[in-house]
């Protein structure tokens, strides 16, 4: 049976160039096709964005060979979630909420040297963001909210960076857009020239536990090629996602791949295990999100008690993960494990609870259920244990909660 169809949406806006041809596009969360505004800016709204536009909509479609913009929080960021694309037609823009520090400038700073342009947000002088003028590319400044002083201050300091290009945004009137082309701006966004598009394609949703099992598959220290491909082809949803991220992964290439296993092949592991965990954030206005926030803290908590207990971080977040999981689907973890060619140790820890991994599964399940004889007795502090919870918490929060604020 085929999974349920419906329709996704992104927004375009496009930023144009000083001699009026189309630069690129920013690309924008909408909950639907009449949506005016983006009503979310979190981790889980760039991934509904990157996961339709990359493999529901397509690039191509979208943007033409134009470049688009992506915002991106301090999540994708630092690292904690993935960025499953090449850097050849993305644009990665920071938010201006996202808090600079040393670990910040560092992972931009990894990411300028894979090839990433930059683009600064809402760019304000004296905000903390100048650590990251040497890396920009682009510096984009918000016209309608910034003083006339304020304004040509700002652009005299990003005059200092000879790589960094100005780009005006929110123009409304004609008078703005005088104004930004005198001041020497490069590129131009707002409504006195493209108001924000709403693109809309049909597009079928993988089943929860093909997302999860593909996951669990790739995370294994050995990969059976065969069984992800067969996975995958027998969800037509995962079919068509992995193909179109293939493709757009290949932009600028002399091939395109026709079926799933060459999309399997040209993505490759760590590709293919980026898009599996970005599909599980992007879906999770699915029906049962609070219990997927739940099975998702699990797993992040066995994660970060693994590195306290000298075990595979990988394993471990698999353990919780399924044991969650086969929880959510009012199945027993024995029959999910079976299902799912686990590990020998992580479906000995899930069937039998024996092992290491089986060990920690059970202090996790402790603190759960608030078992304090349990967690007395157990190899680790409370503490840490605690420590490990309230990150998992926080982890999860940062990947759902969605940060009002107009696009």
């Amino acid at each position: 049976m085929f999974p349920p169809s419906g329709a996704v949406h992104v927004g375009r806006q496009p930023i144009f160039s000083r001699h009026g041809d189309v630069h690129g596009y920013e690309l924008l969360f909408r909950g639907d096709a009449a949506a005016v505004d983006a009503d979310e800016r979190g981790a889980y709204a760039t991934s509904r964005v990157l996961i339709t536009a990359f493999t529901e909509i397509g690039i191509e479609p979208l943007c033409g060979r134009a470049l688009c913009f992506v915002n991106l929080t301090r999540e994708f960021l630092v690292g904690d979630l993935p960025l499953p694309f090449d850097a050849e037609q993305v644009v990665l823009e920071i938010l201006e909420t996202v808090e600079i520090d040393d670990v910040v400038v560092d992972a931009v700073a990894a990411l300028v040297r894979q090839g990433y342009r930059i683009a600064l947000d809402d760019y304000v002088f004296g905000l903390g963001h100048e650590p990251l003028l040497e890396l920009a590319t682009y510096v984009k400044i918000d016209i309608l909210e910034t003083a006339p002083a304020d304004l040509v201050d700002t652009v005299e300091r990003c005059r200092k960076y000879p790589g960094v290009k100005m780009v005006a945004e929110r123009l409304e009137t004609p008078e703005q857009l005088d104004l930004a082309r005198g001041l020497g701006f490069d590129y131009f966004q707002g409504y006195v020239l493209g108001r924000p598009q709403v693109v809309s394609a049909a597009a079928l949703s993988p089943s929860r536990l093909a997302r999860v099992e593909l996951l669990s598959l790739l995370v294994g220290p050995s990969i059976p090629l065969g069984r992800v491909v067969g996975l995958v082809t027998s969800d037509p949803a995962l079919s068509l996602r992995l193909m179109a991220a293939a493709n757009a992964d290949s932009l600028g290439l002399p091939v395109k791949v026709s079926s799933v296993h060459e999309a399997v092949l040209l993505l490759g592991v760590d590709r293919l295990r980026d898009w599996a965990t970005l599909m599980l954030v992007s879906d999770l206005d699915d029906p049962g999100t609070h219990q997927l926030s739940a099975a998702i803290t699990r797993a992040r908590m066995c994660q970060n008690i693994a590195g306290r207990m000298d075990l595979p971080p990988e394993a471990a977040f698999t353990v919780g993960l399924v044991s969650a999981v086969a929880e959510l689907l009012g199945q027993g973890a024995a029959e999910l494990a079976l299902r799912l060619s686990l590990s020998a140790e992580v479906s000995e820890a899930l069937v039998d609870g024996a092992g290491p991994l089986g060990e920690l599964l059970s202090l996790v399940a402790a603190y759960e259920a608030s078992d304090l004889p349990m967690l007395l007795a157990a190899p680790l502090p409370v503490e840490d244990t605690a420590r490990a919870y309230l990150d998992a918490v926080a982890y999860t929060g940062q990947i759902i909660a969605p940060r009002a604020r107009p696009a």
